[in-house]
């Protein structure tokens, strides 16, 4: 072997210093690794021949290329140690491993465990609960083929066989081991997997011990952009991470993924890498050292030295590398003992992060001959040269078929040999081959190379319960299903088959990607000599072949072939004669020769026959006989009803009664009407004019629609893509709806896709809502790609519009109402009486009928009369309103007979039941009067008329004309794809519409034909609401309904004379002759009203009147109607006795022909004065409702009718209900509801100079006030206007809701600038102003004192801010005498917002700067710094700074701050001096406080002063901070948009005493107030009449007591109207109080939802219920719970099944899992999800097995469901899984079951097996008793007692039972039988007594 390897060197033993130009020279000959024998030969002779040469010289030089072979060896098995790092490509990913390709042709692999910790601990908890983790995806979603890894060698196992297997681990943990958090630096690129997602990005596990890593989510956007395909980053996926940043000393790392930055990262020296440290996969600089013909000798960052082996040269660049070239190369291994590094110049190495592009080879598995051998390496193998140049490898142990055979001397360069490709190296892109005789040989190398069908040998490998393994090849296995192991079944294969045994099997299917190979030993596949049919395409009609039955159905058998092809027998051709039952004939495996009858390779589709066609003549014969019989596509035919199936008719096609089949979608083109032809038909029953759509041998497919039976006479019915074009209409029908879009098929065969998008011109939730299946459609062709066949199509009504939609609304009505009336034909062919009953009523028609039964819904129900079954039924709304009872005689109109439900709806309606009377009385009393009134009754084709709806189907509406009360018909769809309405579109009953009419004479239907207008024109059904306002319906007075039922004969004009019967505040009714009631509105009594007067009282009940009749008002829809209206004799006449109107000639009526109401109030315009009357104040809404007219009504805002605070605070005391008040129009406040807007203050323009009233809406701490006026408009104020004496606490006096004064300052933006100056709003009171205003730099002078508030301390020194836009600098020398040069001190004494004095010093009006001072000797007040300051301990004082720099809350510190001091020290800062101005206004509120009377001031001075006591007893720390915060929280949106809910910016708790730090007794109960005011008004502070100040001051106490027991009862009235439980809310404003008042009701919450799901405003109910999440305290765990079942109710019923899951994900992990999954399944089962719950179920009994609810529940789900055998097996499974001293209890709850669900006979058995058992369990006893009571006999009871009291138990025990037993026979037995359980009673104690003696 020496002598071998000495005469073929492993590259030979030339020099290795050869000159650069020689050694380029050898590489382009392409003969870098050839080795010349010559020259080897040559030298040999040398050697011998030269004895000069000394024997140590030759030891030298065979050591020396000794040497060089073996330090550029290439890797092997055995060159692999534990623990070594190596850089890997995956090459396949399974789902429990990885295989990696390594270099040098290696390969290892990586279990599922060795990814990372938190990939392995996500597994083991799956494991644990036995089903699969959301967030936990498999292997392969993780890796894909080409991936570079790097992994570290875990272990070297050697297999039975002797082979070895490589085990990888790619754990950060393991590869990355050698770093430590120290050694971490910026741009170091390492390899780690996602532990774990938060909220802003990764934690990234890099496996460095003490270092956390964190890769932010911006920083992952581009990665998961461009390589995950968007999805976000799972646990365990592997990542090239690049460091960005490292803190405290590697503890804490940023990572990025970017790909850019991660491919151009280099290792470098700054790095500190070291050998020990260094990893795979690293790119770094090199030099190359040294050039050899085996490879290259390179040195790195610095000190390192590393081999390149001729594998990893780059291709093309080998031949050309010279000594110092610098290169780029990457570390693909470091041996941890030797430390040798290797690496790889290839380029696609050199870009980190890249994945291998090239992973396969073309040739795998082809044998080759005549290779060449390129070179040859001793222990590792011999290289190849292929064909195409490619460079290919064979390892040493693949040479030869053995080591004994294995012949060096064959494998010198350029012997060529036989070799085969077995694999291919992705890591050295190069061909493994093997020169093995059994694997060039061998039929099948891999399993891509079996082909479904095959005929193959192999040994059995092992015999299992599910088969037989079977071994083909050396790395192939398959597997022989236990049915295919013979024709038969056998049930013992092992005495057929054993081990080692030879056998010849059949490939069945065979898929290379999973490895998975199924075959068959079924004698009859394996020696059959029929062709295989593998594919769809194989199978051509006629062809027999065979196959075996996978499934026996009733409608026939499935037959199985190879590669899982699969057809269908069909019943009728499983034999010549019939088969009743193909389960007795055919078994499942069983093996059948079939002959294709047709097969559909595009659909998959085959069908088969078992009847073989022996004769050809007689085929020949059949199959003409067919053609003569055939039906063809597109012809008309005439059909018999031979039998109805679930889905349609069978029909026999007349004249040769070819069978067929009509589906029940087919019979009409209206949905609704197919269900009802399908019930009437009969067999034998004829149709005629039937479309064929197909035709096959089977059966006929037919079509009864009539549009596409119109459509294939008209030809146009393309028969091929070719003739169809884009803009076609065509019409077919729905052939499948799926969720991107419907399918429609066309009567030729042809179909098309209309995609969701183009589905409707409304938005598409969901396809199902608009199309069912059947349903007949007009199709527009949209694109056509003949070559595909395919085509897009749009149905929406704007591009498939037909033509005029009244004509096709007409036409549609008319074939709906014409099929109806066939359906009336075959009705009445019947023999029942009921039938033909109801065929001949027609709606119209006037029935006597008997009242039977009012039911609790309203509804009324008649009695059947002489036609048994008849069932009569009138609504609630048709019941209209009359009080029946049951036998009452009533006469009733039909406006519909439900054909299917045997139904007839009638109307008890006097407009329908006395129509024709009321017409000819109508005409009686009008006719010489207006002789054009009887036009009106006059029907006129294409009149348009108003209607009322009266009945509604689904596909037309029945409505009564007002005026003559004819039923009218007309189509709710106008077009055949006009199939879906939202719910604001769809018809109510009772609703007015707009008609035009089509025919004059009703027909046979009974009923006219019309088309309906614009939806524009329909008027809502009048209905009284129960709310708290009257702005949506009139309010109707009780006197004014009894009588509408006296009909009149007036008219407007007419005087009458009658009684004040009542009066009202706005209206007077008096009663007229005969009883009529007649109604005076308050604007009708008096020419001239005096304001401040109400007119009605002028008038006294009793009094006689003299009236004109102006109107009549209908009291059902509230409007006046005109005389020629039909109802106007039924109508309230309205009255008017002004003196104007009574003279002749004098009077007007009512402007009673407007359209809508809008048309009333144009006639008032903005500016104008009217006259009006108070009906009501509107507490909620803060409005004052007011009527000008009977007909016209208004508003008031509350901020429009006073200036005075007074009267606004008590609106009700100013304003009297109908008091006439003199009032300038706005403008219209609601234009759909026609109320004008009303001032009392004159017109409302919000100019400069105007004074306004107005409302807080938010308070902005340091900054101002916003203000909201009427009609929208906003203010601000600025903390220099909120008045005449800055404050630093006066904006807290301010309160949302506020009422205000307010001065306009400038409206030149749309926010106004305002001012709350005293000297602004009242200038009368000449208040004094303590702080002028500073508007510019041109009101200062130099000298000049003033105050002002701090901005912020700077360097240069401190900001003051003097006005709104003026600001000063007092540089730090002028601020204090202390510390001038430190301006840190400054910042506690000078927080921002504190008030201080200052003068100026300079101004520079060029540059608008001012320079102020703060000194005292300037001021005359005392030094910034001297105050003393109790400040609390640093720390605590240095949290708070920093959370009052944070809120900006700074000011609500320093107060309470200063108010400590204040108390400590007596009287302030000023304790040696007199009180200064500016020290005044703080010590005011602690004098009210004292009882003391306040100074003489302004009324605003008043307000702050009155309210400053209710801050001053606020706590120390907390409430302020927590007020000021929660009023920051509005969002600036919010501020601009008035939303109602900015009534909510403090809590609305209920008002609680506050005590300040010093209390006082004697303090009195006027100064104690609410913690929120009522209304949110001001305190009666800012009176605008001075002399009232004074009044006040001189009040006695009797007064002042008066005053308070009055404010207390007003207090309580407001409360009580805002807190009375029964007031119900009626808006979202109520809600948001409530919720407000106690947040941690679920049941207000759950209410708040129901108010919005009312109105179908599904999104903010979900807000609702996140607002309830968060606002729910944590420790209401319940209450929480509820808002999540009612958010899963939610998602349930409104939402998708997607959001539905989110919503119950977060539940259960906020709550308590089980609870959220019983109510999941409860609400499941509730809605008849009974899938989705059983799944849920299952999925409960896995993760909830030891509790044994789970079990229970499931049990009676299944009960209920009727599925007993289930039920019984889940408490077998329960009693497996739960701990036995659970069983009892379950068994028992089971047989509860079984009682109330089930059947009750198991349950006693179940109850009685368990007694037998535990016969001492009272408890179980007990619960048996109960259930007999409940479900048993009296005489199985008493058995059961008599058996109990004869157990040997306890005597407290028995005691109980007895006492059971007794209080059993009281209820129901006899004296007798309770004397005899007191009889066993006694006898028992005797018995116990006796037993004791």
């Amino acid at each position: 072997m020496a002598a071998m390897e000495e005469s073929f060197p492993r590259g030979g033993t030339r020099k290795t210093h050869k000159s650069e130009k020689a050694f380029q020279q050898s590489v382009e000959q392409d003969n870098l690794f050839d080795i010349s024998t010559e020259e080897e030969s040559t030298k040999r002779k040398k050697t011998q021949k030269g004895p000069a040469k000394t024997k140590k010289v030759k030891v030298e030089t065979r050591e020396s290329s000794k040497f060089v072979r073996e330090k550029f060896e290439i890797l092997n098995v055995e060159s692999l140690c534990e623990g070594m790092r190596i850089l890997g490509c995956v090459k396949e990913v399974n789902e429990l491993e990885l295989v990696i390709s390594l270099p040098n042709g290696l390969q290892g692999c990586v279990q599922v465990t060795e990814i990372c910790d938190a990939y392995t601990e996500k597994l083991n908890e799956q494991v644990a609960q036995e089903e699969p983790l959301q967030d936990l995806v498999g292997l392969p979603e993780l890796f894909s083929p080409g991936m570079l890894v790097r992994c570290v060698v875990s272990s070297l196992d050697t297999t039975k066989w002797g082979k070895k297997n490589v085990m990888l681990s790619l754990n950060p943990k393991n590869v990355n081991r050698v770093l430590s958090a120290e050694t971490l630096k910026p741009g170091m690129l390492l390899t780690g997997t996602v532990s774990s997602l938060e909220d802003h990005g990764y934690l990234v596990d890099i496996g460095v011990s003490g270092a956390r890593a964190f890769l932010p989510l911006q920083k992952a956007q581009e990665y998961i952009r461009q390589k995950n395909k968007g999805a976000r980053l799972k646990v365990g996926q592997y990542l090239n991470c690049l460091i960005e940043e490292v803190k405290g000393s590697g503890g804490v790392v940023t990572l990025s993924v970017g790909h850019s930055e991660v491919s151009a990262a280099i290792a470098t020296e700054e790095q500190s890498w070291t050998l020990n440290s260094l990893l795979p996969g690293l790119v770094v600089k090199a030099q190359v050292q040294k050039v050899t013909p085996l490879g290259l000798t390179l040195k790195f960052l610095s000190f390192f030295s590393g081999l390149v082996d001729f594998m990893h040269l780059d291709p093309k660049r080998a031949g050309t590398y010279f000594s110092n070239q610098q290169v780029r190369a990457c570390v693909l291994c470091v041996h941890p003992r030797t430390r040798a590094v290797r690496l790889s110049l290839r380029p696609v190495f050199l870009q980190p992060g890249r994945p291998l592009t090239r992973l396969l080879c073309q040739q795998l598995g082809a044998v080759l001959d005549d290779v060449p051998v390129q070179g040859f390496f001793g222990n590792a193998g011999a290289t190849f040269k292929l064909k195409d140049g490619a460079l290919a490898y064979a390892r040493r142990n693949h040479l030869s078929n053995s080591k004994k055979t294995f012949k060096p001397e064959a494998f010198k360069p350029g012997n060529t040999h036989k070799c085969r490709i077995i694999d291919y190296s992705q890591m050295d892109e190069l061909a493994l081959l093997s020169l093995r005789t059994s694997i060039i040989e061998a039929q099948f190398l891999w399993y891509h190379d079996i082909k479904p069908g095959a005929l193959v040998k192999g040994k059995v490998l092992t015999i299992k319960p599910h088969g037989m393994v079977v071994k083909i090849g050396k790395q192939i296995r398959g597997l022989v299903p236990t049915m295919h192991l013979a024709d038969i079944l056998i049930k013992n294969p092992e005495k057929k088959y054993h081990v080692g045994d030879e056998v010849k099997c059949r490939v069945l299917l065979c898929d290379p990607k999973a490895k998975k190979l199924m075959m068959t030993l079924k004698k009859t596949l394996v020696e059959s000599k029929l062709p295989a049919i593998t594919c769809y395409d194989d199978a051509k009609p006629g062809l027999q072949t065979h196959g075996f039955i996978l499934r026996v159905k009733d409608y026939g058998c499935i037959v199985k072939f190879y590669n899982d092809v699969q057809g269908l027998v069909p019943r009728h051709e499983l034999s010549a004669e019939y088969v009743p039952d193909p389960e007795s004939v055919f078994y499942t495996g069983q093996v059948v020769k079939v002959v294709v009858l047709n097969c559909e390779p595009s659909k998959e589709r085959m069908l088969l026959s078992f009847r073989l066609l022996s004769d050809p003549k007689q085929e020949c014969e059949g199959q003409s006989q067919k053609k003569k019989k055939a039906v063809s596509a597109g012809q008309l035919v005439d059909v018999k009803v031979l039998e109805k199936t679930k889905d349609g008719l069978k029909v026999a096609v007349l004249p040769h009664n070819t069978p067929g089949f009509l589906p029940t979608a087919h019979l009409s083109d209206h949905v609704t009407n197919g269900p009802l032809l399908y019930h009437w038909l009969q067999t034998g029953d004829t149709l005629h004019r039937v479309l064929c759509l197909s035709a096959s041998e089977e059966r006929v497919l037919l079509c009864r629609k009539p549009a596409l039976v119109s459509a294939v006479e008209g030809g146009q019915n393309p028969k091929s893509f070719s003739e169809i074009h884009p803009g076609m209409l065509l019409i077919g029908f729905v052939k499948n709806i799926k969720d991107y879009g419907v399918f429609v098929q066309f009567p030729s065969g042809l179909s098309g896709l209309a995609p969701k998008a183009i589905l409707s011109d409304k938005f598409v939730t969901s396809t199902s809502d608009h199309f069912v299946e059947g349903q007949t459609v007009v199709a527009k062709v949209t694109n056509v790609d003949e070559e595909k066949q395919r085509m897009l199509l749009s149905l929406r009504l704007s591009d498939c519009t037909l033509g005029d939609l009244a004509t096709t609304s007409l036409l549609l009505l008319s074939q709906c109402l014409e099929e109806r009336q066939g359906v009336r034909s075959l009705m009445s062919n019947r023999d029942s009486v009921l039938i033909q009953t109801l065929a001949e009523m027609t709606p119209g028609m006037a029935l006597d009928l008997e009242v039977q039964e009012v039911l609790e819904d309203g509804s009324v129900l008649f009695s059947e009369g002489p036609v048994p079954g008849l069932v009569l039924r009138a609504s609630k709304y048709h019941r209209a309103g009359q009080e029946l009872e049951p036998g009452q005689k009533k006469k009733a109109v039909i406006l519909n007979i439900d054909m299917l439900k045997l139904e007839v709806h009638v109307s008890l309606c006097h407009d329908l039941v006395n129509r024709k009377a009321k017409k000819m009385t109508h005409i009686f009393h009008h006719f010489l009067k207006y002789l054009l009134s009887s036009s009106l009754h006059k029907l006129k084709k294409g009149s348009d008329l108003q209607a009322i709806v009266q009945h509604l189907e689904e596909s037309f509406a029945v409505a009564s004309l007002v005026e003559t009360g004819h039923l009218a018909a007309f189509s709710l769809t106008s077009h055949l794809n006009d199939t879906f309405r939202f719910d604001s579109e769809k018809l109510q009953v009772g609703q007015g519409v707009s008609l035009t009419l089509q025919t004059t004479e009703p027909g046979v239907t009974g009923l006219l034909l019309a088309v309906e207008g614009p939806a524009a024109k329909r008027t809502m059904r009048q209905t009284r609401k129960d709310s708290e306002t009257v702005d949506e319906d009139e309010e109707v007075d009780p006197a004014l309904v009894i009588g509408t039922v006296k009909k009149h004969t007036l008219s407007i004009g007419d005087m009458v004379t009658g009684t004040v019967k009542s009066i009202k505040p706005t209206h007077v009714v008096v009663t007229l002759e005969d009883g009529i009631i007649g109604c005076i509105h308050a604007s009708h009594i008096l020419d001239d009203v005096p304001v401040g007067t109400s007119p009605t009282a002028k008038l006294k009940v009793g009094k006689k009147v003299t009236a004109r009749v102006i109107g009549g008002r209908d009291m059902k829809t509230f409007k006046f109607l005109p005389i020629s209206h039909p109802r106007f004799i039924r109508t309230i006449p309205e009255l008017s006795v002004r003196p104007s109107e009574l003279k002749e000639d004098g009077h007007t009526a009512l402007n009673t022909h407007s359209v809508s109401p809008l048309e009333k109030i144009k006639q008032y315009q903005a500016g104008q004065t009217v006259t009006c009357f108070l009906k009501k104040y509107n507490m909620v809404k803060k409005w004052l409702e007011v009527e000008i007219a009977p007909d016209v009504r208004g508003r008031i805002p509350l901020l429009l009718t006073s200036l005075s605070f007074k009267v606004l605070k008590h609106p009700d005391k100013k304003f009297q209900i109908g008091q006439a008040l003199k009032a300038t129009v706005v403008g219209p406040a609601d234009s759909s509801k026609a109320f004008l807007s009303l001032s009392l203050i004159g017109p409302h323009k919000l100019k400069k100079g105007e004074v306004a009233m107005g409302r807080v809406v938010k308070v902005t701490p340091k900054e101002g006030l916003t203000v909201s006026f009427p009609f929208g408009r906003v203010g601000r104020v600025s903390m220099f206007h909120v008045s005449d004496s800055y404050s630093e606490t006066r904006l807290e006096d301010f309160t949302p809701q506020q009422i205000v004064r307010c001065y306009v300052l400038s409206a030149a933006s749309p926010v106004l600038t305002l001012s709350l100056r005293s000297s602004r709003t009242n200038p009368e009171t000449k208040s004094k102003i303590t702080d002028p205003e500073i508007n510019s730099i041109k009101d200062l002078e130099e000298g000049q004192l003033l105050r002002g508030f701090v901005k912020s301390v700077q360097p240069s020194g401190v900001l003051v801010g003097l006005g709104p836009s003026v600001t000063g600098l007092a540089q730090h020398p002028h601020v204090s005498q202390h510390n001038q040069s430190k301006n840190a001190p400054y910042d506690r004494h000078l927080p921002e917002g504190k008030l201080l004095t200052a003068k100026v010093l300079r101004l520079n009006h060029q540059e608008s700067l001012v320079e102020l001072s703060l000194l005292p000797d300037a001021t005359g007040k005392q030094d910034a710094r001297s105050a003393p300051l109790r400040q609390p301990p640093p720390k605590r004082e240095g949290r708070e700074t920093e959370a009052v720099e944070r809120n900006h809350e700074g000011k609500a510190k320093e107060k309470q701050q200063q108010k400590q001091k204040e108390k400590r020290t007596g009287k302030g800062q000023e304790g040696a001096q007199p009180p200064s101005k500016d020290k005044k206004e703080p010590q005011k509120p602690q004098a009210k406080k004292l009882g003391k009377r306040p100074h003489p001031e302004s009324s605003s001075e008043q307000e702050i002063g009155s309210k400053k006591q209710k801050k001053a007893v606020l706590p120390e720390e907390d409430d302020s901070g927590v007020e000021v915060y929660y009023r920051e929280g509005e969002e600036e949106a919010e501020e601009m948009s008035m939303l109602p809910k900015e009534k909510l910016t403090r809590p609305a708790e209920a008002p609680r005493l506050q005590l300040s730090s010093s209390f006082v007794w004697d303090v009195g109960l006027d100064t104690l107030t609410p913690a929120l005011p009522p209304h949110g008004e001001s305190s009666d502070s800012e009176e605008d009449e001075k002399p009232e100040q004074a009044t006040q001051k001189k009040k006695s106490k009797k007064e002042r007591e008066l005053e308070k027991q009055k404010a207390e009862k007003e207090l309580s009235r407001l409360e009580e109207a805002l807190m009375d439980p029964g007031r119900q809310p009626e808006s979202a404003e109520d809600f948001d109080r409530l919720v407000l008042s106690s947040p941690s009701s679920s049941l207000l919450w759950l209410q708040y939802m129901a108010f919005h799901l009312q109105a179908t405003e599904i999104e903010k109910a979900r807000a609702v219920a996140e607002r309830a999440l968060k606002t729910i305290s944590f420790r209401e765990e319940q209450e929480k719970l509820n808002v999540w079942v009612a958010l899963l109710n939610l998602e349930n019923m409104y939402g998708s099944q997607e959001s539905l899951t989110k919503v119950f994900e977060r539940a259960v992990q906020y709550n308590e899992p089980l609870k959220v999954f019983l109510h999941l399944a409860d609400i499941y089962t509730k809605s008849e999800k009974f899938q989705e719950a059983g799944e849920l179920y299952n999925r409960m009994l896995k993760r909830f097995r030891q509790e044994k609810a789970v079990w229970v529940k499931y049990g009676a789900f299944l009960l209920r469901r009727g599925k007993a055998e289930a039920s019984h097996h889940v408490m077998q499974r329960a009693l497996e899984c739960l701990p036995k001293k659970e069983h009892v209890d379950v068994i028992a709850k089971f047989a509860q079951l079984e009682f109330q669900l089930g059947d009750a006979e198991r349950a006693r058995a179940i109850f009685e097996s368990t007694l037998s058992i535990y016969p001492k369990r009272t408890d179980v006893w007990s619960v048996y008793i109960d259930m007999i009571i409940k479900h048993g006999s009296q005489k199985e009871a008493r058995d059961i007692f008599e058996r109990v009291i004869h157990l040997s138990l306890a005597p407290k025990r028995m005691k109980f039972f007895f006492k059971r037993y007794l209080d059993y026979e009281k209820q129901h037995g006899s004296e007798k039988d309770v004397q005899a359980v007191k009889a066993k009673a006694l006898e028992y104690v005797e018995a116990k007594s006796a037993m004791v003696d």
